[in-house]
């Protein structure tokens, strides 16, 4: 069975800066690059960082450049994603998801073969 579990979030102030862990069970890690999702209430669900199978190649979510920092460690079967810096606008739900298509990145949730259920993060002004 596969299994994507989320953790890390919480509440943190705005300009500190937390790490959000994925870890994986159930799959061979390194044949999937991993994506970052996050949803606010009432809104679609927003593509955030895609991560490489090796982690060599990480594309990201234009506006969130230069202070979101994913990584992955295939010894572990787990992502990261490092939010510096944070912001009340990063206050959403997040999603880790494991892809084995070619294509990347993949910014489109529904194409992704397996998901996780999410950590709450909520940053206070």
């Amino acid at each position: 069975q596969v299994q994507l579990v989320e953790s890390g979030g919480g509440l943190v102030q705005a300009g500190n800066s937390l790490t959000l862990t994925c870890t994986v069970s159930g799959l061979t890690f390194s044949n999937y690059h991993m994506g970052w999702f996050r949803q606010t209430p009432g809104k679609k669900r927003e593509f955030v960082a895609d991560i490489s199978w090796d982690g060599a190649k990480i594309y990201y979510k234009e506006s969130i450049l230069g202070r979101f920092a994913g990584s992955r460690d295939n010894a572990k079967n787990t992502a990261y994603l490092q939010i510096y810096n944070a912001k009340p606008e990063d206050t959403a739900v997040y999603y880790c998801a494991a892809s084995a298509d070619v294509i990347m990145p993949l910014r489109d949730w529904d194409l992704y073969d397996y998901r996780g259920q999410g950590t709450q993060v909520t940053v206070s002004a």
